[in-house]
């Protein structure tokens, strides 16, 4: 029991938490439309999004890497992103085909990876996953702030339509998103279907890398 507690209140998990807790403050600026709740909602999941490496860093920084925080700190990543989504879709600022693709990605991926893990082969975060997310959280950061700014580049002033930059970074991020799905099937079947050997060796490389990917 002590040692159940010691996995679940600690600092990682802690900001874990606190990122998950900011799930419906979002959504309720978001749902109540206007240039300051949509600034604020904006602003409030750049930095949810942002802080996605903290819990991780902290954790392997003070040693208190723990199971619950391995099942927890993916878990946020996708709820925060996921009910956002739902939520643009609902205000009809996202087509709802996208918000199904990146769902069946998602779905896809994680199906994958339990299976590899049942295993005993872990699949490590590629760079093209890494590409997805970064534009993934400036796509929704754009959508939630929803409409027009003027921004004053110093030697001259445009106006930015936010809506319409978050969502060419979203159809970016799709693409991304499809290309690191594609490696990642393409390395699930290599590891598991390996020859006899291979993919224990691959499993031991694989176990070496800190966070299985997004």
């Amino acid at each position: 029991m002590g040692s159940l507690r010691r996995d679940l209140f600690n600092l990682p998990n802690g900001i874990t938490a606190i990122r998950i807790a900011m799930i419906p403050v979002i959504l309720a600026f978001t749902y109540y439309e206007g240039r300051v709740n949509s600034f604020v909602a904006g602003g409030l999941f750049a930095v949810t999004g942002a802080t996605d490496f903290l819990d991780g860093w902290v954790a392997r920084r003070t040693g208190t890497v723990t199971v619950v925080g391995k099942f927890l700190d993916p878990l946020a990543d996708k709820l925060i992103v996921m009910s956002i989504l739902i939520m643009l879709v609902h205000l009809g600022r996202v087509p709802a085909w996208l918000v199904i693709l990146i769902l069946a990605r998602e779905f896809t991926v994680t199906g994958l990876r339990t299976m590899a893990m049942s295993d005993g082969i872990v699949i490590t975060a590629g760079q093209e996953g890494k590409y997805k997310t970064s534009i993934q959280i400036a796509a929704i950061s754009f959508l939630l702030l929803h409409y027009k700014y003027r921004v004053d580049f110093l030697a001259f002033e445009v106006d930015v339509d936010a809506n319409v930059v978050g969502t060419w970074l979203l159809y970016l991020s799709v693409a991304f998103s499809l290309w690191s799905a594609w490696v990642y099937i393409r390395d699930f079947f290599g590891a598991v279907y390996a020859p006899a050997g291979k993919g224990s060796e691959e499993g031991e490389a694989g176990r070496a890398g800190e966070r299985q990917g997004p």
